[in-house]
């Protein structure tokens, strides 16, 4: 099936050709020009979640889902996973971890592979997002992997950002170091039936007041249900993202300058000729500065 073929078909509700179409566009083979959609407004109907492993990003994520999905809501979710060393693929965790998936039809869930990427977020991944909407799916959820670049690089990709945090990790410093809270439109302290949520929901509103308008800081708890309304509320009311357009426009640049060096055909000749000595990193960049083969 070719790319116009599976674009029409999910275009018409069918999921085996929308599988189809987010494997063309992921490896290649589609693009939005080509298959009429392209890049549109900020208007908040792409959501990034991110925030550190173990804080219950997929649950959080799942509860979310059924939320939305009991209102009408069509939803898909790209979630990031790390690359399987052995075949390279998605090692589906995050797939695993989203009842809705398998519940709801609502709901589409499509694990994404890093393929060991720099930025840890795959480099076609604002295309598929896209390429969701395009295809009648009201908003899409992007949950990142959970470690290193990909929190900072999610901006490229969504309009508002959603920062899953919890009292285990200890104090919100932890968050302020990686620089998570600057790119945060709202955060949300999973895991609230724990002792220390509250202290620690306050120590990161006493963090975010230092730096100007603050976010919206909520409580909520996967595991039981609770303050998910009140989270689905707010992410409905958010106002302009937080995250000034010079960082976001300057991550989008790093990304399609990093996609356009990893999708190169000439790449593995490139490294052959790294690792025999026939040139140099150096070589390579002002090649690439100057418009060059």
């Amino acid at each position: 099936m070719d790319a116009e073929t599976a674009h029409a078909a999910a275009k018409a509700g069918d999921r085996r050709s929308l599988a189809r179409l987010l494997t063309l566009i992921e490896t290649g083979e589609a693009n939005g020009v080509q298959l009429g959609f392209s890049s549109r407004a900020e208007d908040g109907r792409i959501l990034g979640v991110t925030g550190s492993p173990g804080v219950g990003k997929s649950c959080l994520v799942d509860r979310l889902l059924h939320e939305w999905a009991a209102a009408g809501e069509r939803v898909a979710v790209l979630a990031i996973d790390p690359s399987s060393p052995v075949t390279g693929g998605a090692l589906l965790g995050d797939r695993i971890r989203m009842q809705a998936a398998d519940d709801l039809d609502e709901v589409y869930v499509r694990s994404v592979a890093t393929r060991n990427q720099p930025g840890g977020l795959p480099v076609r991944l604002a295309a598929m997002a896209e390429a969701l909407l395009d295809c009648g799916y009201d908003r899409v959820v992007v949950e990142t992997v959970g470690t290193g670049q990909a929190e900072v690089r999610i901006v490229a990709v969504a309009d508002r950002v959603l920062l899953v945090e919890g009292p285990a990790r200890g104090d919100s410093i932890q968050a302020e170091k990686a620089g998570l809270l600057e790119l945060a439109d709202i955060v949300a302290v999973n895991k609230a039936d724990l002792d220390g949520a509250d202290r620690f929901a306050e120590e990161i509103r006493g963090s975010l007041e230092l730096t100007g308008e603050a976010p919206p800081v909520l409580l909520v708890s996967a595991l039981e249900g609770t303050g998910i309304p009140e989270l689905v509320s707010a992410l409905g009311q958010l106002g302009p993202a937080r995250v000034a357009q010079r960082a976001r426009w300057r991550e989008r640049l790093l990304s399609e300058w990093e996609a356009a060096l990893l999708t190169r055909e000439d790449l593995d000749e490139l490294l052959d000729r790294l690792e025999s000595g026939d040139t140099s990193v150096s070589d390579i960049v002002e090649t690439f500065y100057r418009g060059g083969g």
